[in-house]
């Protein structure tokens, strides 16, 4: 295989991961998670994978990485917002993490069902991967328990702008490129 077709490849795949939403997407993570570290299936809905060494309940959350929007929709932009909505002109290079507003959110975490989360985010160029506990969470400066009204047990909080160098200097467990993503999710299990 050339050069070429293989970047065409990797760009396809890239493409494909990004226009991938909620359950399709966080799927792509949860595998890609449980490949990387050789996580079993949970067995129950209440948290995602279990790590076969420990036997800790894992949870896996991931978002991808996009320029804050420059414009709400409105009754006199909604067409013109729809038809230049397109992730490529927002999707953000890790190395612009700290330059661009962008506002990740990692929500639905149920405190109490897991012990070890990985979390990350899809750059443009790259996927960062972050892990932390229970207890880690839960004491994040901008972890909120609540998450929708009425909502109990679940929680949320944001990667952003103003704390991933908190997140890359301290939780930072691996980066991972889209070639080895693409290798990895080929492997057969």
């Amino acid at each position: 295989m050339q050069m070429n077709d293989y970047s065409l490849k990797i760009e396809k795949f890239k493409n494909g991961i990004f226009d991938l939403r909620t359950r399709r997407f966080g799927t792509v993570a949860e595998i890609m998670i449980k490949k990387l570290y050789g996580l079993n299936e949970s067995g129950t809905l209440a948290f995602d994978k279990r790590d076969t060494v420990t036997n800790a309940r894992v949870e896996i959350k991931f978002s991808t990485a996009l320029k804050k929007n420059e414009e709400a929709i409105n009754d006199q932009n909604v067409f013109q917002q729809v038809m230049d909505a397109d992730y490529k002109t927002r999707a953000i290079f890790s190395y612009e993490a700290e330059i661009y507003d962008f506002d990740s959110n990692i929500q639905q975490i149920k405190g109490k069902e897991f012990d070890i989360l990985y979390y990350g985010l899809f750059f443009w160029d790259q996927i960062e991967i972050f892990k932390v506990t229970r207890l880690e969470v839960l004491n994040f400066e901008n972890y909120s328990n609540k998450q929708h009204r009425g909502n109990v047990g679940e929680g949320q909080f944001h990667l952003n702008r103003r704390n991933i160098g908190l997140h890359r200097d301290h939780f930072l467990q691996r980066v991972l490129s889209y070639p080895e993503l693409y290798e990895l999710l080929q492997e057969e299990n």
